[in-house]
């Protein structure tokens, strides 16, 4: 069997499993600092698995929901209109005066 090359994603992932373990209490931080150290070194996925292999797996953390639109009547929008033509007209008029 070939084993699968790691990615620099599934690097991230092992750490933060890593990092989760060690906010839990069951990796010292030297242990943290000695097992971050292989996840940079390893070349495979089953590099990786070795770094967590003694550790329970972990349960994804739920995504935040996306926040809601903020309503707005239009207003905004009608003042960046009105800015940029004025900006134009300014452009405009420095333009004509400058380069008769």
């Amino acid at each position: 069997m070939v084993d699968v090359r790691a990615s620099d994603e599934d690097r991230r992932r092992v750490i933060g499993m890593l990092q989760h373990h060690t906010e839990a209490g069951r990796l010292t931080l030297d242990e943290f600092s000695d097992r971050v150290g292989s996840v940079y070194a390893a070349k495979t996925l089953d590099d990786l698995r070795a770094a967590v292999v003694d550790l329970p797996a972990v349960a994804p953390r739920p995504s935040a929901p996306p926040s809601p639109p903020e309503p707005h009547d239009g207003r905004a929008l009608l003042w960046t209109f009105a800015l940029a033509i004025v900006a134009v007209a300014l452009i405009g008029t420095a333009y004509a005066l400058f380069h008769p």
